[in-house]
């Protein structure tokens, strides 16, 4: 099948490294696979076109504006591909009522200039089939796909079994005994709160580290507009010996991960009400680290599935990573067991199937 997706690909930012994956799982499993329009000599992996002939799916990944192409390009996707061949994956949940969750939000038009209900007309316009990426949408009519995967050739050092990953987890000389990777967006008191509680453990475990924009202080341009939820404290961040690291590219990420012990796994207020999956709910997993995963229950559960409950430090991140220098074995064979659990459940391959039985090919999906 010939399969385009539309969306703006950046490679420090989004979900460029997804994009990616869909690519290349595509090719391999014989299906033609492109993003819509010119070459980018950044990611000279993707493959690139405008010709919309025979194209069967248009997948349009949207998170912000500009994840639409610009006039003339949109009218000519939506002039040349019948609707029922359109799909919006609404990644930032722009497809619901206006949802305002401590600082986060769904929509803000003085950041981005669009009301709610323009989202939701464009989004609409756009295409016969919506999708979130979330195993319970709120609206009816909104599929569920979770868009995001795990790929297991890509894992940095996949262990056979637990009791090697543990003794080469204790052996390695990693500068850092916690990292987190990704920008400051609505993510700050998560993070305040889990540097908080890992104070009382950093001795044993090491220093950390924030990699992304915006850690080391608050934008000029957030405080103008008066927008929250990019906050930060550079002096409890001096107090505590962070170092704070600017962005990377999308694919340094997993290598740059596994130079810490530990690595957290966040979801932004908006994200954890709405049960949505990200980049980082499935590449974290293939990183050479132990993920602490800062979810709820009972969203682990129902994505990484019940060994991964041994990855959630509830209300004590200290202790949690404390017991985890200790017995590293015991959460080594839960990475092992989940990443297993990810590779039956959440693969590329596993997507194209979600994404064939959506559109009603048989029930057999993509293959």
């Amino acid at each position: 099948m010939r399969i385009l997706l539309v969306t703006y690909v950046d490679p420090w930012a989004r979900s460029v490294s997804t994009v990616h994956k869909w690519v290349a799982a595509g090719r391999a499993l014989g299906h033609d696979v492109a993003v819509y329009g010119n070459p980018n000599p950044d990611l000279p992996r993707l493959a690139f076109t405008t010709d919309l002939t025979g194209v069967d799916i248009a997948l349009f990944v949207i998170q912000v504006v500009s994840d639409f192409p610009e006039m003339p390009g949109l009218a000519r996707l939506i002039d040349g591909i019948p609707r029922e061949r359109r799909v919006v994956v609404d990644l930032w949940g722009h497809f619901n009522d206006t949802i305002r969750l401590e600082h986060d939000f769904n929509h803000l038009e003085k950041l981005d200039g669009h009301l709610g209900w323009e989202w939701e007309e464009a989004i609409a316009a756009v295409a016969g089939t919506i999708v979130q990426p979330t195993l319970a949408p709120l609206r009816p009519g909104v599929g569920s796909f979770l868009f995001h995967g795990f790929d297991p050739s890509a894992v940095a050092r996949p262990f056979a079994t637990a009791a090697e990953a543990a003794a080469a987890w204790r052996q390695a000389h990693k500068p850092y005994g916690v990292m987190y990777v990704g920008n400051n967006w609505q993510r700050w008191e998560q993070v305040r709160r889990f540097l908080e509680q890992y104070a009382s453990a950093r001795t044993a475990v090491g220093r950390a580290c924030l990699v992304g924009w915006n850690w080391g202080a608050r934008p000029e341009w957030a405080i103008q507009q008066g927008i929250a939820g990019i906050d930060t404290d550079p002096a409890l961040l001096d107090e505590l010996g962070v170092e704070v690291r600017a962005c990377v590219r999308f694919e340094e990420v997993t290598g740059l991960l596994g130079q810490a012990r530990f690595v957290p796994v966040f979801h932004r207020p908006l994200f954890r009400h709405l049960g949505y999956t990200t980049i980082r709910t499935f590449e974290t997993f293939e990183a050479d680290s132990l993920p602490v995963l800062m979810l709820p229950r009972d969203f682990v559960s129902a994505i990484y599935g019940p060994a991964a409950l041994t990855l959630v430090p509830g209300d004590d991140v200290g202790a949690h990573l404390e017991d985890a220098l200790c017995r590293p074995l015991h959460y080594w064979q839960a990475v092992l067991d989940t990443r297993a659990h990810l590779a039956r459940h959440h693969s590329f391959a596993q997507r194209y199937q979600e994404l064939g039985a959506l559109l009603g090919h048989g029930g057999r999906g993509l293959r």
